[in-house]
């Protein structure tokens, strides 16, 4: 069975790391000696997302159809959550701004 998701999910989780690092580099770069819940959670996603490349990829490469679905599946989950962690970041970083 060709799996459909799997390839996007690796795609776009290693941007959306990306996106985490720099996150995290400029909010340190602004504020060097504080640790924000921004960075808190920034650093959970960058997890969530680095964990969901993992799985994406182990359900590329696996040959065995229902490993495949079931790390596919994994990968799927922990890209919704850390995408839900994502708009928590950009709220907080909005709110920031405003105040």
């Amino acid at each position: 069975m060709a799996n459909n998701t799997s390839q996007h999910i690796l795609n776009t989780s290693a941007n959306l790391l990306g996106f985490c690092l720099f996150v995290i580099s400029s909010v340190h770069f602004r504020n060097k000696a504080e640790t924000t819940i921004i960075d808190k959670i920034t650093s959970i996603v960058a997890i969530l997302l680095a964990m969901s490349c993992f799985y994406s990829f182990l359900s590329i490469r696996t040959k065995n159809e229902l490993k495949e679905k079931k790390y596919e599946n994994f990968a799927d989950y922990l890209f919704v959550s850390s995408l839900a962690g994502i708009l928590m970041i950009i709220l907080l970083i909005s709110f920031n701004f405003i105040k």
